[in-house]
């Protein structure tokens, strides 16, 4: 996974600027919803990528602490310059979370699609660990469309299904990418959250929570 960002750093922002009207209404509501939903926070981070989210958080986050595990990533994210008082790039590892900081917020955008199905629970209490009680959390993930976003792969006996994916130098990933809807998130989500709050849409599914688990 790391290797496959690493080489897809470059050219990862451009699956934000397809042209779809549809896609581009759903990704403003998105920006919009995260800036609300964190205005004023402390927030954690991860898997911040090139720091697309974080750029968009930061007009209303009291302060951001990014985490990514890939290097070519974080390399583009802190040439943005947002403001070092504010933002604080950091390489780590979204499932060891302990010591980043003091967070009332989290954010994860386009990363539980990622994690194993078997590793769930650990990233959520971990994630949920590294904030205070009752912190604010929110995801945003892809809906699964026919022909977008590369070949969907199930394998015997695997629960998580991936995405073959060719990259802009002909290099070609298989890429773990699970997919849930409504009824599968919520019940993933209710053990560790209140005020769960799902909204899908057709690109895209976002996911809005409290956290009650330290």
């Amino acid at each position: 996974m790391q290797e496959y960002y690493d080489r897809r750093a470059r050219e990862y922002e451009a699956v934000y600027h397809r042209d779809d009207p549809i896609r581009q209404r759903e990704l403003a509501e998105m920006e919009t919803a995260i800036q609300k939903v964190m205005r004023g926070k402390r927030v954690l981070e991860v898997a911040c990528g090139t720091g697309y989210w974080t750029e968009r958080a930061v007009k209303t986050a009291e302060h951001i602490t990014a985490i990514d595990a890939a290097p070519e990533t974080l390399e583009i994210a802190r040439a943005k310059k947002l403001p070092p008082d504010r933002v604080d790039f950091r390489l780590g590892d979204a499932y060891l979370l302990d010591g980043t900081g003091t967070f009332d917020a989290g954010l994860a955008m386009f990363w539980f699609s990622h994690v194993p199905k078997a590793r769930i629970e650990e990233f959520l209490r971990g994630f949920h660990a590294a904030c205070e009680k009752g912190s604010t959390v929110f995801m945003a993930e892809n809906m699964l469309q026919e022909g977008v976003g590369g070949d969907l792969i199930r394998k015997p006996g695997i629960e998580d299904t991936f995405k073959r994916r060719t990259l802009e130098d002909g290099s070609v990933h298989e890429v773990l990418k699970n997919y849930y809807d409504r009824s599968e998130l919520e019940a993933l989500l209710s053990p560790f959250a209140t005020d769960l709050r799902v909204e899908m849409g057709r690109c895209f599914y976002r996911v809005r929570y409290t956290t009650t688990i330290r």
